[in-house]
């Protein structure tokens, strides 16, 4: 394990790297996505309530590596059945896509239950005082429900920089593609992905007491 660490310990890194790069990526489009499908949700107009659901329900009921073999593999030969130029996109791109929108999915919920659970009257004021629903919404509902959300967003970042292993599938090079070449370098399988854990480990464990610690926060300001 100290022979592993000492001969690959900067390639581990450049790895963990690309796998935070990739899951900054995918948050950042997932809060877009997951914002823009939550107010579908919550609107009172009934065809954007259903493109809501339908968006949810299917990416949630896809299995990620599925998601990311269709996006990576499906896509160009889709694009190219239509006639056009060949098209390949990048690990990268693709990754990011796949965790944007599987993220996305899950942070459509988390911010529906956050702007659910603002008392209803603060929109009745809000629209009372002549704000329209798209001001009251961005300037009294949605900064109180982020205040409530941060927890479940930051747990979310830890369930998406996990998912990013899944990733290895499609050639992008983070943490466990790279535990990937290791293993078959060394034939050192047990130290190799005992190192791997280490590293999501001391990512992961940060993050959550980060996560701890807002939460903790934001009961004390509750109160």
């Amino acid at each position: 394990m100290i022979q592993i660490l000492q001969t690959y310990f900067f390639m581990l890194t450049r790895s963990l790297g690309y796998t935070l790069i990739l899951t900054l990526f995918a948050l950042v489009f997932a809060m877009l996505i997951g914002l823009l499908f939550a107010l579908c949700n919550v609107s009172h107009n009934k065809t954007l309530n259903v493109i809501g659901t339908v968006y949810v329900d299917a990416i949630r009921g896809v299995p990620l590596i599925v998601l990311a073999y269709f996006i990576y593999f499906g896509v160009p030969q889709g694009i190219k059945m239509l006639g056009f130029a060949r098209f390949r996109l990048p690990a990268l791109q693709a990754g990011t896509i796949a965790l944007a929108m599987n993220c996305g999915a899950y942070m459509a919920e988390i911010f529906r239950a956050g702007i659910e659970s603002i008392d209803k009257g603060q929109m009745e004021a809000a629209r009372s005082l002549g704000l329209t629903y798209g001001k009251s919404m961005k300037r009294v509902i949605l900064p109180q429900a982020f205040h409530v959300m941060i927890p479940s967003i930051i747990n979310q970042f830890i369930i998406t920089l996990k998912d990013t292993s899944i990733l290895s599938v499609i050639g992008y090079p983070e943490l466990t593609n790279m535990g990937k070449t290791i293993s078959g370098n060394t034939f050192k399988s047990l130290q190799t992905w005992a190192v791997v854990g280490v590293f999501y480990m001391v990512v992961i464990i940060t993050l959550s007491k980060v996560a701890k610690r807002i939460e903790r926060r934001i009961k004390r300001d509750n109160k």
